[in-house]
Protein backbone atom coordinates (compact mmCIF):
# COMPACT_ATOMS: atom_id res chain seq x y z
CA UNK A 1 0.00 0.00 0.00
CA UNK A 2 2.76 2.32 1.48
CA UNK A 3 4.47 1.72 -2.19
CA UNK A 4 0.90 2.47 -4.13
CA UNK A 5 0.83 5.90 -2.53
CA UNK A 6 4.48 6.63 -3.69
CA UNK A 7 3.85 6.42 -7.16
CA UNK A 8 0.70 8.04 -7.06
CA UNK A 9 2.49 10.96 -5.39
CA UNK A 10 5.70 10.62 -8.26
CA UNK A 11 2.64 10.32 -11.07
CA UNK A 12 0.94 13.64 -9.84
CA UNK A 13 4.44 15.68 -9.00
CA UNK A 14 4.96 14.30 -13.24
CA UNK A 15 1.57 15.83 -13.97
CA UNK A 16 1.80 18.96 -12.39
CA UNK A 17 5.52 19.46 -13.89
CA UNK A 18 4.53 19.01 -17.46
CA UNK A 19 1.65 21.27 -16.91
CA UNK A 20 3.67 24.30 -15.81
CA UNK A 21 6.28 23.76 -18.58
CA UNK A 22 3.40 23.17 -20.83
CA UNK A 23 1.87 27.07 -19.30
CA UNK A 24 5.33 28.36 -18.93
CA UNK A 25 7.14 27.74 -22.33
CA UNK A 26 3.96 26.57 -24.63
CA UNK A 27 3.04 29.03 -27.46
CA UNK A 28 -0.85 30.44 -26.63
CA UNK A 29 -1.98 29.18 -30.02
CA UNK A 30 -0.43 25.40 -28.98
CA UNK A 31 -2.15 25.20 -25.35
CA UNK A 32 -5.14 26.47 -26.82
CA UNK A 33 -4.78 23.38 -29.92
CA UNK A 34 -3.54 21.09 -26.96
CA UNK A 35 -6.54 21.84 -24.31
CA UNK A 36 -9.24 21.40 -27.25
CA UNK A 37 -7.72 17.61 -27.91
CA UNK A 38 -7.05 17.09 -24.38
CA UNK A 39 -10.86 18.06 -23.26
CA UNK A 40 -12.35 15.37 -26.38
CA UNK A 41 -10.15 12.80 -24.83
CA UNK A 42 -11.61 13.32 -21.37
CA UNK A 43 -14.89 13.71 -23.37
CA UNK A 44 -14.37 10.04 -24.66
CA UNK A 45 -13.77 8.34 -21.79
CA UNK A 46 -16.00 10.40 -19.54
CA UNK A 47 -19.72 8.93 -19.65
CA UNK A 48 -21.82 11.83 -18.07
CA UNK A 49 -23.00 15.21 -19.37
CA UNK A 50 -23.26 18.19 -17.81
CA UNK A 51 -25.42 21.35 -17.84
CA UNK A 52 -24.69 24.55 -16.12
CA UNK A 53 -27.45 27.45 -15.11
CA UNK A 54 -26.06 30.49 -13.90
CA UNK A 55 -27.57 32.95 -11.69
CA UNK A 56 -27.86 35.75 -14.18
CA UNK A 57 -28.16 36.14 -17.43
CA UNK A 58 -26.18 38.69 -20.21
CA UNK A 59 -24.09 41.24 -17.93
CA UNK A 60 -25.53 40.37 -14.63
CA UNK A 61 -28.40 43.10 -15.45
CA UNK A 62 -31.42 40.04 -14.57
CA UNK A 63 -31.80 37.19 -12.73
CA UNK A 64 -32.36 33.84 -14.46
CA UNK A 65 -35.92 32.79 -14.26
CA UNK A 66 -34.70 29.18 -15.03
CA UNK A 67 -32.06 29.67 -11.85
CA UNK A 68 -35.01 30.98 -9.71
CA UNK A 69 -36.86 27.91 -10.48
CA UNK A 70 -34.04 25.22 -10.05
CA UNK A 71 -33.56 26.74 -6.76
CA UNK A 72 -37.21 26.70 -5.48
CA UNK A 73 -37.34 23.38 -7.00
CA UNK A 74 -34.53 21.71 -5.23
CA UNK A 75 -35.13 23.67 -1.78
CA UNK A 76 -38.83 22.12 -1.82
CA UNK A 77 -37.87 18.39 -3.48
CA UNK A 78 -33.96 17.77 -2.46
CA UNK A 79 -32.49 20.05 -0.53
CA UNK A 80 -33.71 17.67 2.63
CA UNK A 81 -31.03 15.26 1.43
CA UNK A 82 -28.38 17.91 1.71
CA UNK A 83 -26.06 18.06 4.77
CA UNK A 84 -24.71 22.18 4.41
CA UNK A 85 -27.87 24.26 3.88
CA UNK A 86 -28.02 28.26 3.56
CA UNK A 87 -30.86 29.69 4.76
CA UNK A 88 -32.94 32.68 3.42
CA UNK A 89 -34.96 35.41 3.56
CA UNK A 90 -37.51 35.87 0.68
CA UNK A 91 -40.00 38.56 0.00
CA UNK A 92 -43.10 37.88 -0.23
CA UNK A 93 -43.87 34.51 0.18
CA UNK A 94 -45.79 32.48 2.87
CA UNK A 95 -42.78 30.64 3.75
CA UNK A 96 -40.51 34.16 4.74
CA UNK A 97 -37.04 31.42 5.61
CA UNK A 98 -36.08 29.48 2.82
CA UNK A 99 -33.40 26.81 2.85
CA UNK A 100 -31.52 25.44 -0.06
CA UNK A 101 -28.16 24.17 -1.00
CA UNK A 102 -24.88 25.81 0.14
CA UNK A 103 -22.32 26.32 -2.55
CA UNK A 104 -20.29 23.58 -2.81
CA UNK A 105 -23.22 21.58 -1.77
CA UNK A 106 -24.55 18.62 -3.79
CA UNK A 107 -27.94 16.33 -4.31
CA UNK A 108 -29.64 13.72 -6.22
CA UNK A 109 -32.33 13.20 -7.93
CA UNK A 110 -34.38 10.04 -9.70
CA UNK A 111 -36.39 10.84 -12.76
CA UNK A 112 -38.35 8.17 -14.39
CA UNK A 113 -35.67 5.75 -12.97
CA UNK A 114 -32.90 7.62 -14.13
CA UNK A 115 -30.45 9.17 -11.13
CA UNK A 116 -29.18 12.70 -11.86
CA UNK A 117 -26.77 14.65 -9.40
CA UNK A 118 -27.31 18.34 -8.46
CA UNK A 119 -24.49 20.29 -7.44
CA UNK A 120 -24.45 24.05 -6.10
CA UNK A 121 -21.41 25.88 -7.04
CA UNK A 122 -19.75 29.70 -7.39
CA UNK A 123 -16.72 30.85 -9.53
CA UNK A 124 -14.01 33.13 -8.10
CA UNK A 125 -15.24 36.76 -7.85
CA UNK A 126 -12.79 39.29 -9.29
CA UNK A 127 -12.42 42.59 -7.41
CA UNK A 128 -11.41 44.71 -10.08
CA UNK A 129 -14.09 43.10 -12.18
CA UNK A 130 -16.86 46.54 -13.51
CA UNK A 131 -20.68 45.89 -14.18
CA UNK A 132 -23.56 47.73 -15.29
CA UNK A 133 -25.61 45.49 -13.07
CA UNK A 134 -27.41 46.54 -9.53
CA UNK A 135 -25.80 43.54 -8.22
CA UNK A 136 -22.54 43.44 -7.01
CA UNK A 137 -20.16 41.06 -8.71
CA UNK A 138 -17.83 40.41 -5.77
CA UNK A 139 -19.88 37.74 -4.59
CA UNK A 140 -18.93 35.65 -7.48
CA UNK A 141 -21.22 33.94 -9.99
CA UNK A 142 -22.94 31.37 -8.67
CA UNK A 143 -24.60 28.41 -11.03
CA UNK A 144 -26.15 24.97 -10.79
CA UNK A 145 -24.41 22.14 -12.20
CA UNK A 146 -26.83 19.10 -13.59
CA UNK A 147 -24.99 16.14 -14.43
CA UNK A 148 -26.46 12.59 -15.91
CA UNK A 149 -25.62 10.11 -17.79
CA UNK A 150 -25.05 10.66 -21.51
CA UNK A 151 -27.27 7.56 -22.20
CA UNK A 152 -30.29 9.84 -20.91
CA UNK A 153 -29.83 12.69 -22.92
CA UNK A 154 -32.58 12.84 -24.74
CA UNK A 155 -34.88 12.17 -21.45
CA UNK A 156 -33.57 14.58 -19.47
CA UNK A 157 -32.75 17.84 -21.76
CA UNK A 158 -36.58 17.37 -23.40
CA UNK A 159 -38.37 16.06 -20.14
CA UNK A 160 -36.80 16.55 -16.83
CA UNK A 161 -35.56 20.14 -17.30
CA UNK A 162 -39.14 21.15 -18.07
CA UNK A 163 -40.42 18.87 -15.40
CA UNK A 164 -38.26 20.95 -12.97
CA UNK A 165 -39.07 24.42 -14.50
CA UNK A 166 -42.59 23.81 -14.26
CA UNK A 167 -42.60 22.57 -10.99
CA UNK A 168 -40.45 25.25 -9.64
CA UNK A 169 -42.89 27.72 -10.93
CA UNK A 170 -45.82 26.04 -9.32
CA UNK A 171 -44.24 25.89 -6.42
CA UNK A 172 -43.35 29.37 -5.84
CA UNK A 173 -46.94 30.76 -6.69
CA UNK A 174 -47.96 28.14 -4.10
CA UNK A 175 -45.87 29.65 -1.48
CA UNK A 176 -46.26 33.48 -2.79
CA UNK A 177 -47.83 36.12 -1.31
CA UNK A 178 -50.74 38.10 -3.08
CA UNK A 179 -50.21 41.40 -3.71
CA UNK A 180 -52.38 44.35 -4.81
CA UNK A 181 -50.92 46.77 -7.10
CA UNK A 182 -51.35 50.41 -7.94
CA UNK A 183 -49.68 52.29 -10.61
CA UNK A 184 -47.38 55.01 -9.74
CA UNK A 185 -47.29 58.65 -12.03
CA UNK A 186 -45.25 58.55 -14.96
CA UNK A 187 -42.65 61.26 -13.32
CA UNK A 188 -41.46 58.39 -10.55
CA UNK A 189 -41.14 55.66 -13.70
CA UNK A 190 -37.04 56.25 -14.19
CA UNK A 191 -34.04 56.38 -12.21
CA UNK A 192 -32.77 53.89 -9.82
CA UNK A 193 -34.85 51.17 -8.79
CA UNK A 194 -37.88 53.02 -9.82
CA UNK A 195 -41.04 51.17 -10.71
CA UNK A 196 -44.56 52.06 -12.48
CA UNK A 197 -46.55 49.81 -9.54
CA UNK A 198 -46.33 49.81 -6.18
CA UNK A 199 -47.50 47.08 -4.14
CA UNK A 200 -48.37 45.74 -0.62
CA UNK A 201 -49.09 42.04 0.22
CA UNK A 202 -53.15 41.26 -0.83
CA UNK A 203 -54.76 40.46 2.52
CA UNK A 204 -58.47 40.62 1.78
CA UNK A 205 -59.98 38.06 3.37
CA UNK A 206 -63.32 37.44 1.21
CA UNK A 207 -64.27 34.25 -0.43
CA UNK A 208 -67.05 33.17 -2.34
CA UNK A 209 -68.32 31.36 0.71
CA UNK A 210 -68.89 34.60 2.43
CA UNK A 211 -70.37 36.67 -0.64
CA UNK A 212 -74.04 37.59 -0.24
CA UNK A 213 -75.04 36.70 -3.19
CA UNK A 214 -77.49 34.06 -4.49
CA UNK A 215 -76.06 30.43 -4.05
CA UNK A 216 -76.86 29.69 -8.42
CA UNK A 217 -75.25 32.56 -9.04
CA UNK A 218 -72.04 32.43 -7.29
CA UNK A 219 -71.94 28.93 -8.98
CA UNK A 220 -72.68 30.23 -12.03
CA UNK A 221 -69.28 33.29 -11.64
CA UNK A 222 -67.12 30.02 -9.90
CA UNK A 223 -67.70 27.55 -12.72
CA UNK A 224 -66.65 30.42 -15.27
CA UNK A 225 -63.38 31.29 -13.61
CA UNK A 226 -62.52 27.95 -13.29
CA UNK A 227 -63.40 27.36 -17.17
CA UNK A 228 -61.18 29.86 -17.69
CA UNK A 229 -57.96 29.03 -15.76
CA UNK A 230 -57.93 25.47 -17.03
CA UNK A 231 -58.59 27.33 -20.66
CA UNK A 232 -54.55 28.21 -22.10
CA UNK A 233 -55.01 25.46 -24.82
CA UNK A 234 -58.52 26.39 -25.80
CA UNK A 235 -57.68 29.66 -25.93
CA UNK A 236 -54.60 29.11 -28.08
CA UNK A 237 -56.73 26.89 -30.88
CA UNK A 238 -59.35 29.32 -30.87
CA UNK A 239 -56.57 32.02 -31.61
CA UNK A 240 -57.64 34.77 -29.06
CA UNK A 241 -55.75 35.91 -25.98
CA UNK A 242 -55.78 34.27 -22.99
CA UNK A 243 -57.82 36.77 -20.96
CA UNK A 244 -61.43 37.76 -20.43
CA UNK A 245 -63.49 40.91 -19.12
CA UNK A 246 -65.92 40.94 -16.41
CA UNK A 247 -68.15 43.68 -16.02
CA UNK A 248 -69.49 44.41 -12.07
CA UNK A 249 -72.56 46.63 -11.88
CA UNK A 250 -75.40 47.59 -9.53
CA UNK A 251 -75.83 50.08 -6.96
CA UNK A 252 -73.34 51.71 -4.28
CA UNK A 253 -72.77 49.21 -1.43
CA UNK A 254 -74.01 45.98 -3.65
CA UNK A 255 -70.41 43.67 -3.10
CA UNK A 256 -68.58 44.98 -6.05
CA UNK A 257 -65.11 45.50 -4.14
CA UNK A 258 -65.59 42.13 -2.57
CA UNK A 259 -66.39 40.71 -5.20
CA UNK A 260 -63.14 41.40 -7.55
CA UNK A 261 -61.59 40.18 -3.80
CA UNK A 262 -63.14 37.11 -3.47
CA UNK A 263 -62.29 36.17 -7.57
CA UNK A 264 -58.42 37.19 -6.97
CA UNK A 265 -58.46 34.92 -3.46
CA UNK A 266 -60.38 32.33 -5.83
CA UNK A 267 -58.01 32.40 -8.28
CA UNK A 268 -54.57 33.26 -6.70
CA UNK A 269 -54.15 36.55 -8.93
CA UNK A 270 -52.38 39.29 -7.77
CA UNK A 271 -54.26 42.33 -7.95
CA UNK A 272 -53.67 45.60 -10.53
CA UNK A 273 -55.56 48.30 -9.51
CA UNK A 274 -55.57 50.88 -12.15
CA UNK A 275 -55.92 54.49 -11.63
CA UNK A 276 -56.77 55.95 -14.80
CA UNK A 277 -56.50 59.52 -13.91
CA UNK A 278 -52.86 59.06 -13.13
CA UNK A 279 -52.13 57.78 -16.52
CA UNK A 280 -51.21 60.79 -18.71
CA UNK A 281 -51.61 59.22 -22.20
CA UNK A 282 -52.32 55.97 -24.77
CA UNK A 283 -48.52 55.45 -25.03
CA UNK A 284 -48.36 55.01 -20.75
CA UNK A 285 -51.49 53.15 -20.76
CA UNK A 286 -50.10 50.47 -22.76
CA UNK A 287 -46.28 50.46 -21.14
CA UNK A 288 -48.31 49.85 -17.52
CA UNK A 289 -50.20 46.92 -19.46
CA UNK A 290 -46.73 45.33 -20.50
CA UNK A 291 -45.71 45.86 -16.73
CA UNK A 292 -48.31 43.57 -15.49
CA UNK A 293 -47.64 40.15 -14.75
CA UNK A 294 -49.91 36.92 -16.13
CA UNK A 295 -52.02 35.34 -13.41
CA UNK A 296 -53.25 39.00 -12.35
CA UNK A 297 -56.64 40.61 -12.24
CA UNK A 298 -56.65 44.19 -13.83
CA UNK A 299 -59.20 46.58 -12.24
CA UNK A 300 -60.25 49.78 -13.20
CA UNK A 301 -63.41 50.61 -10.61
CA UNK A 302 -66.07 53.60 -11.13
CA UNK A 303 -65.02 53.42 -15.03
CA UNK A 304 -67.94 55.74 -15.54
CA UNK A 305 -66.18 58.25 -13.18
CA UNK A 306 -62.50 57.58 -13.70
CA UNK A 307 -62.42 59.41 -17.27
CA UNK A 308 -64.53 61.36 -19.97
CA UNK A 309 -65.16 58.23 -21.69
CA UNK A 310 -69.22 57.84 -21.44
CA UNK A 311 -70.73 57.93 -24.58
CA UNK A 312 -67.39 59.49 -26.34
CA UNK A 313 -68.45 58.20 -29.60
CA UNK A 314 -72.19 60.28 -29.66
CA UNK A 315 -70.80 63.27 -28.75
CA UNK A 316 -67.86 63.55 -30.65
CA UNK A 317 -69.40 65.86 -33.54
CA UNK A 318 -70.84 68.03 -30.95
CA UNK A 319 -67.88 68.41 -28.99
CA UNK A 320 -65.89 68.94 -32.11
CA UNK A 321 -67.63 71.77 -33.12
CA UNK A 322 -67.80 73.46 -29.62
CA UNK A 323 -63.80 73.15 -29.70
CA UNK A 324 -63.46 74.37 -33.09
CA UNK A 325 -65.33 77.57 -32.19
CA UNK A 326 -63.20 78.35 -28.65
CA UNK A 327 -59.95 80.31 -28.86
CA UNK A 328 -56.75 78.93 -29.72
CA UNK A 329 -54.99 80.14 -26.50
CA UNK A 330 -58.02 78.93 -24.41
CA UNK A 331 -57.97 75.92 -26.22
CA UNK A 332 -54.65 75.13 -25.35
CA UNK A 333 -54.91 75.90 -21.74
CA UNK A 334 -57.56 73.55 -21.41
CA UNK A 335 -55.37 70.54 -23.00
CA UNK A 336 -52.41 71.46 -20.90
CA UNK A 337 -54.72 71.15 -18.02
CA UNK A 338 -55.61 67.68 -18.23
CA UNK A 339 -54.63 65.54 -16.34
CA UNK A 340 -55.25 62.51 -18.29
CA UNK A 341 -55.45 62.32 -21.92
CA UNK A 342 -56.23 58.79 -22.12
CA UNK A 343 -58.92 58.08 -25.43
CA UNK A 344 -61.69 55.50 -25.40
CA UNK A 345 -59.65 54.30 -28.13
CA UNK A 346 -56.62 53.94 -26.24
CA UNK A 347 -58.70 52.52 -23.58
CA UNK A 348 -60.18 50.08 -26.06
CA UNK A 349 -56.53 48.79 -27.84
CA UNK A 350 -56.03 47.85 -23.96
CA UNK A 351 -58.91 45.42 -23.57
CA UNK A 352 -58.94 44.43 -26.65
CA UNK A 353 -55.84 45.24 -28.97
CA UNK A 354 -53.22 43.66 -30.55
CA UNK A 355 -51.26 44.55 -26.89
CA UNK A 356 -53.76 43.00 -24.82
CA UNK A 357 -52.31 39.75 -25.98
CA UNK A 358 -48.67 40.20 -24.24
CA UNK A 359 -48.65 38.47 -21.28
CA UNK A 360 -51.54 36.12 -20.89
CA UNK A 361 -53.79 34.49 -17.92
CA UNK A 362 -55.28 37.85 -17.32
CA UNK A 363 -59.10 38.65 -16.39
CA UNK A 364 -59.58 42.79 -16.22
CA UNK A 365 -63.11 44.04 -14.25
CA UNK A 366 -64.45 47.15 -14.99
CA UNK A 367 -66.68 48.12 -12.38
CA UNK A 368 -69.89 51.29 -12.65
CA UNK A 369 -73.01 52.21 -10.40
CA UNK A 370 -74.52 53.37 -13.82
CA UNK A 371 -73.87 50.84 -17.10
CA UNK A 372 -76.24 52.92 -18.66
CA UNK A 373 -73.71 55.92 -19.00
CA UNK A 374 -71.17 53.65 -20.54
CA UNK A 375 -70.19 53.74 -24.35
CA UNK A 376 -71.29 50.13 -25.53
CA UNK A 377 -67.94 49.53 -27.57
CA UNK A 378 -66.84 49.89 -24.30
CA UNK A 379 -68.57 46.87 -22.55
CA UNK A 380 -69.83 44.77 -25.63
CA UNK A 381 -68.96 40.81 -25.93
CA UNK A 382 -65.10 40.24 -26.44
CA UNK A 383 -64.14 42.80 -23.92
CA UNK A 384 -66.03 43.09 -21.14
CA UNK A 385 -67.28 39.11 -22.13
CA UNK A 386 -69.91 38.87 -18.92
CA UNK A 387 -72.02 41.05 -17.19
CA UNK A 388 -72.91 40.37 -13.54
CA UNK A 389 -75.77 42.61 -11.96
CA UNK A 390 -75.28 43.32 -8.18
CA UNK A 391 -78.08 44.41 -7.17
CA UNK A 392 -80.28 44.47 -3.68
CA UNK A 393 -79.98 42.39 -0.99
CA UNK A 394 -82.61 39.53 -0.61
CA UNK A 395 -83.68 36.47 1.76
CA UNK A 396 -80.95 34.44 -0.06
CA UNK A 397 -77.98 36.96 0.37
CA UNK A 398 -79.01 37.53 3.80
CA UNK A 399 -78.84 34.42 5.39
CA UNK A 400 -74.97 34.37 4.15
CA UNK A 401 -74.80 37.11 5.99
CA UNK A 402 -76.70 36.07 9.01
CA UNK A 403 -74.39 33.40 9.11
CA UNK A 404 -70.68 35.54 8.55
CA UNK A 405 -72.02 38.21 11.02
CA UNK A 406 -74.52 35.94 13.84
CA UNK A 407 -73.19 33.03 12.89
CA UNK A 408 -76.98 31.40 13.21
CA UNK A 409 -78.79 29.53 10.09
CA UNK A 410 -82.19 30.21 11.01
CA UNK A 411 -84.52 32.02 13.38
CA UNK A 412 -88.33 32.58 13.92
CA UNK A 413 -87.20 36.29 13.07
CA UNK A 414 -86.26 35.19 9.83
CA UNK A 415 -89.56 34.99 8.03
CA UNK A 416 -90.44 38.33 9.04
CA UNK A 417 -87.42 39.93 7.54
CA UNK A 418 -87.69 37.81 4.50
CA UNK A 419 -91.14 39.74 3.73
CA UNK A 420 -89.78 43.04 4.35
CA UNK A 421 -86.77 42.37 2.45
CA UNK A 422 -88.66 41.32 -0.72
CA UNK A 423 -90.75 44.88 -0.22
CA UNK A 424 -87.70 47.20 0.47
CA UNK A 425 -84.50 48.22 -1.93
CA UNK A 426 -81.63 48.33 0.75
CA UNK A 427 -78.23 47.15 0.19
CA UNK A 428 -76.02 44.08 1.74
CA UNK A 429 -73.89 46.35 3.14
CA UNK A 430 -76.77 48.70 5.48
CA UNK A 431 -77.80 45.14 6.02
CA UNK A 432 -74.41 43.85 7.28
CA UNK A 433 -74.21 47.09 9.25
CA UNK A 434 -77.27 46.59 11.20
CA UNK A 435 -76.42 42.62 11.63
CA UNK A 436 -73.09 43.55 13.35
CA UNK A 437 -73.29 43.68 16.96
CA UNK A 438 -72.52 47.09 18.60
CA UNK A 439 -71.43 46.12 22.20
CA UNK A 440 -70.78 42.92 23.86
CA UNK A 441 -74.34 42.99 25.35
CA UNK A 442 -75.83 42.80 21.64
CA UNK A 443 -77.21 39.02 21.31
CA UNK A 444 -78.48 37.52 17.55
CA UNK A 445 -82.12 38.55 18.63
CA UNK A 446 -81.20 42.05 19.30
CA UNK A 447 -79.12 42.39 16.03
CA UNK A 448 -82.20 40.99 14.23
CA UNK A 449 -84.54 43.28 15.62
CA UNK A 450 -82.28 46.37 14.63
CA UNK A 451 -82.56 44.92 11.32
CA UNK A 452 -86.11 44.86 11.21
CA UNK A 453 -86.57 48.45 12.48
CA UNK A 454 -84.10 49.37 9.74
CA UNK A 455 -86.47 48.11 7.02
CA UNK A 456 -89.11 49.46 8.55
CA UNK A 457 -87.53 52.65 8.60
CA UNK A 458 -86.59 52.19 4.51
CA UNK A 459 -89.85 50.98 3.67
CA UNK A 460 -91.87 54.40 5.56
CA UNK A 461 -89.43 56.46 3.77
CA UNK A 462 -89.80 54.18 0.30
CA UNK A 463 -93.34 54.46 0.97
CA UNK A 464 -93.58 58.92 1.78
CA UNK A 465 -91.05 59.36 -1.40
CA UNK A 466 -93.60 57.70 -3.61
CA UNK A 467 -96.59 59.84 -2.66
CA UNK A 468 -94.79 62.76 -2.38
CA UNK A 469 -94.03 61.48 -5.92
CA UNK A 470 -97.31 60.87 -6.61
CA UNK A 471 -98.79 64.03 -5.56
CA UNK A 472 -96.06 65.96 -7.37
CA UNK A 473 -97.29 63.98 -10.41
CA UNK A 474 -101.35 64.51 -9.98
CA UNK A 475 -100.36 68.37 -9.22
CA UNK A 476 -98.95 68.35 -12.98
CA UNK A 477 -101.48 66.72 -14.17
CA UNK A 478 -104.46 69.08 -12.56
CA UNK A 479 -101.92 72.55 -13.76
CA UNK A 480 -101.88 70.79 -17.75
CA UNK A 481 -105.64 70.17 -17.54
CA UNK A 482 -105.93 73.35 -16.12
CA UNK A 483 -103.52 74.93 -19.00
CA UNK A 484 -105.53 72.99 -21.31
CA UNK A 485 -109.19 74.06 -20.08
CA UNK A 486 -108.06 77.59 -20.24
CA UNK A 487 -106.76 77.62 -23.85
CA UNK A 488 -110.23 75.95 -25.08
CA UNK A 489 -111.75 78.57 -22.98
CA UNK A 490 -110.09 81.31 -24.97
CA UNK A 491 -110.51 79.54 -27.92
CA UNK A 492 -114.14 79.80 -27.56
CA UNK A 493 -114.11 83.46 -26.84
CA UNK A 494 -112.27 83.89 -30.36
CA UNK A 495 -114.94 82.15 -32.10
CA UNK A 496 -117.77 84.15 -30.29
CA UNK A 497 -115.92 87.42 -30.90
CA UNK A 498 -116.03 86.52 -34.47
CA UNK A 499 -119.47 85.54 -34.95
CA UNK A 500 -120.37 88.88 -33.15
CA UNK A 501 -118.31 90.71 -35.80
CA UNK A 502 -116.17 92.50 -34.36
CA UNK A 503 -113.27 91.54 -35.70
CA UNK A 504 -112.10 93.32 -39.01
Amino acid sequence: MAELWTQMGSLMATIMFVYAMVERFFPAALRDTLQIHTQKLVNFLYPYVQITFPEFSGERLKRSEAYTAIQTYLSENSSQLAKRLKAEVVKDSQNPLVLSMDDDEEVTDEFQGVKLWWAASKTASNPHAYSFSYYSPLDGKRYFKLTFHKKHRDLITVAYIKHVLEEGKEIALRNRQRKLYTNNPSSGWYGYKQSKWSHIVFEHPATFETLAMERGKKEEIINDLVKFRNGKDYYAKIGKAWKRGYLLYGPPGTGKSTMIAAMANFMNYDVYDLELTAVKDNTELRKLLIETSSKAIIVVEDIDCSLDLTGQRNTRKERSEEEEAKDPNKKEEEESNRSSKVTLSGLLNFIDGIWSACGGERIIIFTTNFVDKLDPALIRTGRMDKHIELSYCRFEAFKVLAKNYLDVDSHHLFSRIANLLEVTTVTPADVAENLMPKCVNEDVETCLLSLIQALERKLAEEAEEKESDDGGLNEEKDKEEATQQEIKSNGHCVEDVKGNGFIL
